[in-house]
């Protein structure tokens, strides 16, 4: 820098960087050609959904006005939607005390060992990547058709996602106070449960009531392959071409769904409180 331009008070002109802007260019082109594969992997074709709308109106004349006899459908609709809570319910709250385990084992602040730590994190790797309703599919021809299917595919499942979420919560939480029971003398256990999890009961509680949202609407997805619920008879409404009484399923769901997040909302309110 000439003493002029520090005089000036002025600072100096950096030099372009050609390579910052060649390494955008090229990370947007890859973008763009993922992209490319990806339409042409998929079949990615709006004009057919444009030629397709004569089967769209059909399908929507078909399907409206819902049927809205209280025997034959809404009855019927409301006990399986009753049911697809219970599953979505038990699929949780039966999952925690394998998640909290699977969770204080493989997150690195409360581990005991370092195979502990890597044989867990195995452990829910694998429940996350078998999807629920894989799951639902084995259980189904292990214990047949039915919603206990379902609860077990979901156990099963939220185990995985829950337990990893839970682990990355206490990695996350401050070590002092683990640390401080430590130097006291206090063993593994003592620590987990006097200075990590009451810091992360909040966290911990958040993360299972959308869980319980995930859950109600995946036991939706279970009752197409057999695993009871609503999702079952919005199944047989479709293969009897009764679009109608599917309507009339999908609107009580509907319902279900948004008194759950209403329900969720409410007990995060009280907690922050």
């Amino acid at each position: 820098m000439s003493e002029e331009t520090i005089v000036r008070g002025q600072l100096p002109v950096r030099p372009k960087q050609p390579l910052r802007w060649i390494t955008t260019a090229a990370g947007v082109a890859a973008v763009v050609v993922l992209h490319a594969l990806a339409i042409q992997g998929t079949g990615f074709e709006p004009g057919l959904l444009v030629d397709g709308w004569k089967g769209m109106a059909s399908f929507v004349a078909d399907a409206f006005p819902p049927d809205l006899s209280w025997e034959k459908t809404i009855r019927p609709g409301l006990d399986a939607t009753l049911v697809t809570l219970w599953i979505g319910l038990l699929g949780t709250t039966f999952s925690v005390p394998f998640a909290l385990l699977l969770a204080i084992l493989a997150a690195r602040t409360t581990t005991p060992h370092h195979l502990a730590y890597q044989a867990s994190r195995a452990v829910l790797s694998f429940f996350r990547a078998v999807p629920d309703i894989v799951f639902a599919l084995i259980f189904v021809t292990a214990v047949g058709l039915g919603p206990f299917a379902g609860v077990l595919a979901l156990i099963c499942h939220n185990t995985g996602v829950m337990g990893k979420l839970w682990a990355e919560s206490m990695e996350e939480c401050d070590s002092g106070p683990q640390e401080a029971l430590r130097t006291a003398g206090a063993n593994r256990i003592q620590q987990v449960a006097n200075a990590t999890l009451p810091m992360v009961v909040p966290q911990f509680v958040g993360l299972l009531l959308y869980r319980f949202d995930v859950n109600v609407r995946s036991s939706l997805v279970l009752g197409l392959v057999g695993a009871g619920g609503i999702g079952l008879l919005i199944n047989q409404s479709i293969k009897s071409f009764r679009f109608d009484a599917m309507v009339t399923d999908i609107l009580i769901v509907l319902v279900l769904i948004i008194a759950v997040d209403q329900l969720s909302a409410w007990v995060r309110r009280r907690l922050a409180a």
